[in-house]
C-alpha cells in the first residue's frame, strides 16, 4: 500500500501515534502514559526526554513494526504536542530542566501584570492579538529568568514540545505560526514575525526557532534519529503544530465558524474564522496556512479534574476501570446532579474568565448527597465551562455552527451529553476519534501533496451527532446563572486566598 503517513502526538496525560494510509485507514495504532509533575501548587511541567522523546521513539518503532510495512513506505512524519509551553535547551537541543507546561501552569502570574503594564492592553491586543494569560509563553521566559538565572543564562534557545521534536529528528529548530501566536508579546500577528521591539528584558530574537507554516518541510529524518526511531533516513517530517490544531484538522474544522471541541486533559477550542478577532477574552493566531485565521479558547482543568476526582474520592476501583465505573455512577445521579454546582476552577480558569486565581468549588451539598452526585456535578461543571465560551464566541461576532467533538472524554457519555445539554450545541461525531495524531498524519499527508484539504471528509466522515435534550434548557439555563454568580459573588475571596 503505498502513501502511508505518520502522525504522533504527545499529550498532557499521553502520546498517541498512528499510521494512516492513503484513503485514511489506520493501519496501526499506540499509545503510552505518563504524568504531569506538579512540584508546587500552580506548577505543571513534563520530563521531556522520558516524556515527549522517549515516547515519540518507542511509539514509532512499534508503529512500524506492527503496520505490515517497511519503514521506506512511510512518505512523511507529522508530530504535534502540547503547547504553548517553555522548555530552554542547550545549543544542541538537550533540555536544561523539565518543559514548564501550557496554561495550566500558572507560575508567571506576577511576570504577566508586570508585562501588561509596561507594553499596554491596546498594544497587547493590537500587536499580538491576545492579552497576556497563563497560556502566554513570554512571561514564563521572564520567570526563568528572575527565578532561574543560570538556567537562563545557559538557555541557547526556548522551545514547545513540537519544536523539540521536530529538532530531534532533522536538527532543525523550527515553529510553526499558530503556535507562534501563543508566544505573546514576542510574536507580532500582523507581520507574522518575531516582535523584536516588545522583547526587551525577555529574550532575543536568536534564542528562537525559525518560522515556518504547519505543513512547510522542516528537514528529513537523520541518521541518529532513524537509529532511535526505526524511519528511514530522509523522511520528510513537517513542521507541524501544537496538538489542538491538529485535533481540528482531524475532525475537519477547516472553514470558517466550524468549531473543534476537544475533550483532553483540559478542554481546548478551535474556531477557524472569516478575519481578526481583537477580543481579548479569547485567544487569537494564524491559523495554519496563510492568509487565515482561528480564535482559540480553553477551560484549565477538564480531563485532569476527573482524574483528581478519580484519584481523591475512588481508590478502591481497579485503576483500569474506574473511570468506566465513575461514569455509570453518574448516569445514576439526576440531570443537574440533585442541586450541586462544581465550578471547574482547580487550577484557575483560562478563556474567558483569565484568572489564575479562581478556586474550585463544590457548591450545595447535604447529607443526602453520594459520590455519584459529587461526580456528575464535575462533568456538567465542565459543560457549565464550556457553555461560557460558547456565549463568548457569540458575543464576540463569532457563534459556532456546531461542536465538532475529539478526544478521550467522549468516552463517558454523561460528560459527552451532558455538554450538549447545557450548552445547547449539538455535536458532530467523526469515524475516527483518535485526534491530533490522526491530524498529524493527514497534514504530512497534505505536505507531500497524497491529499488535498477536502480529503478530509474522505479520510474521516461524519457518522452522528449528538443533539441537545431541549426539556432539560431550563434547568441547566438556572444553573448556569447560578455557576456565573458562584464565581463573581465569591471572586474576592478566592483572590484574597492567592
Amino acid at each position: 500500500m503505498s502513501g502511508a503517513t505518520l502522525g504522533i502526538d504527545v499529550g498532557t496525560f499521553e502520546t498517541k501515534g498512528v499510521i494512516v494510509g492513503s484513503n485514511g485507514e489506520v493501519l496501526a495504532e499506540a499509545r503510552r502514559r505518563h504524568r504531569m509533575i506538579v512540584p508546587e501548587p500552580g506548577w505543571a511541567e513534563h520530563d521531556p526526554e522520558a516524556d515527549w522523546w522517549g515516547e515519540f521513539a518507542s511509539i514509532s518503532r512499534e508503529l512500524i513494526a506492527g503496520c505490515g510495512l517497511p519503514a521506506s513506505a512511510i512518505r512523511a512524519v507529522g508530530a504535534s504536542g502540547i503547547g504553548p509551553c517553555m522548555l530552554p535547551v542547550d545549543a544542541g537541543g538537550n533540555p536544561l530542566m523539565n518543559a514548564v507546561l501550557y496554561g495550566v501552569d500558572t507560575r508567571a502570574h506576577a511576570e504577566i501584570a508586570e508585562l501588561t503594564a509596561s507594553i499596554g492592553p491596546e498594544t497587547l491586543i493590537e500587536r499580538t492579538g491576545n492579552a497576556l494569560t497563563s497560556q502566554s509563553v513570554g512571561p514564563k521566559i521572564l520567570w526563568l529568568k528572575r527565578h532561574r538565572p543560570d538556567i537562563y543564562a545557559a538557555a541557547d534557545g526556548f522551545v514547545n514540545s513540537t519544536t523539540f521534536l521536530v529538532e530531534r529528528l532533522t536538527g532543525r529548530r523550527v515553529l510553526d505560526h499558530y503556535s507562534a501566536g501563543s508566544v505573546q508579546p514576542l510574536y507580532d500577528v500582523e507581520r507574522q514575525d518575531w516582535a523584536d521591539d516588545l522583547m526587551d528584558g525577555i529574550t532575543t530574537r536568536e534564542r528562537l526557532p525559525e518560522l515556518l507554516w504547519t505543513t512547510e518541510i522542516a528537514g528529513h529524518v537523520t541518521a541518529a534519529a532513524a537509529e532511535a526511531t526505526g524511519l528511514a533516513v530522509g523522511t520528510p517530517v513537517i513542521a507541524g503544530t501544537i496538538d489542538a490544531a491538529s485535533e481540528a484538522v482531524s475532525v475537519g474544522v477547516l472553514a470558517p465558524s466550524r468549531t473543534m471541541l476537544m475533550y483532553g486533559s483540559t478542554i481546548f477550542m478551535i474556531q477557524v474564522a472569516a478575519g481578526r478577532s481583537a477580543d481579548p477574552r479569547l485567544w487569537y493566531a494564524p491559523w495554519l496556512f496563510p492568509g487565515r485565521h482561528a480564535l482559540m479558547s480553553g477551560l484549565a482543568t477538564s480531563g485532569t479534574l476527573t482524574h483528581w476526582f478519580r484519584d481523591r474520592f475512588a481508590r478502591e476501583l481497579p485503576p483500569e476501570t474506574a473511570m468506566g465505573t465513575l461514569a455509570a455512577e453518574a448516569a445514576a445521579s439526576p440531570p443537574g446532579a440533585r442541586g450541586l454546582i462544581v465550578l471547574p476552577y482547580f487550577s484557575g480558569e483560562r478563556t474567558p474568565l483569565h484568572d489564575p486565581h479562581a478556586k474550585g468549588m463544590i457548591f450545595g451539598l447535604d447529607l443526602t448527597h453520594e459520590r455519584s452526585d459529587v461526580y456528575r456535578a464535575v462533568l456538567e461543571g465542565i459543560a457549565y465551562g464550556v457553555r461560557h465560551v460558547v456565549e463568548t464566541y457569540r458575543g464576540s461576532g463569532h457563534p459556532t455552527s456546531g461542536l465538532f467533538a475529539v478526544g478521550g472524554g467522549m468516552k463517558n457519555p454523561v460528560w459527552f451529553q451532558a455538554v450538549s445539554d447545557v450548552s445547547g450545541e449539538p455535536q458532530v461525531l467523526r469515524r475516527h476519534s483518535v485526534g491530533a495524531s490522526f491530524g498529524n498524519a493527514f497534514l504530512a499527508a497534505l505536505a507531500i501533496g497524497d491529499v488535498g484539504e477536502s480529503d478530509i471528509e474522505r479520510w474521516n466522515p461524519e457518522v452522528g451527532r449528538i443533539e441537545p435534550k431541549t426539556e432539560l434548557a431550563d434547568l441547566y439555563g438556572k444553573g448556569f446563572a447560578t455557576y456565573r454568580e458562584l464565581y463573581e459573588r465569591t471572586r474576592d475571596l478566592m483572590h484574597a486566598r492567592m
